[in-house]
């Protein structure tokens, strides 16, 4: 990784600049333990400009190829109702009968 010339150097006093504008309030230790690491960051972002810049590479969100793995939605022929309840213990309007969780005023 570069490292960065002075000119281009974070300061405690940039770092102040974008917490203000971010409406974060930050220490003195924060200021001085942040501005080291923004600048890596900066750093990083300004050689992976200078890698994809000229090339004809597509944005992504994730390194290897996905796809979705869920099924289309669609209706099929599903248990008819009588085999369905067949082996329920109890059975109430053709629809599974269940004890009673919740009381009344539920």
């Amino acid at each position: 990784m570069a490292n960065a010339t002075s000119a281009n150097r974070l300061s405690a006093a940039d770092v102040a600049r974008l917490g203000k504008l971010a409406r974060i309030e930050l220490t003195t230790s924060e200021l001085e333990r942040l501005a080291p690491q923004l600048e890596v960051i900066l750093e990083s972002v300004a050689q992976v400009s200078t890698v994809a810049g000229g090339a004809d590479i597509a944005p992504t969100s994730h390194p290897l190829p996905r796809s979705n793995v869920f099924r289309p939605d669609r209706v099929e022929p599903s248990l008819p109702a009588e085999q369905a309840l067949s082996g329920a213990p109890a059975v109430e309007d053709e629809r599974f009968r269940v004890p009673r969780i919740l009381g009344e005023e539920q």
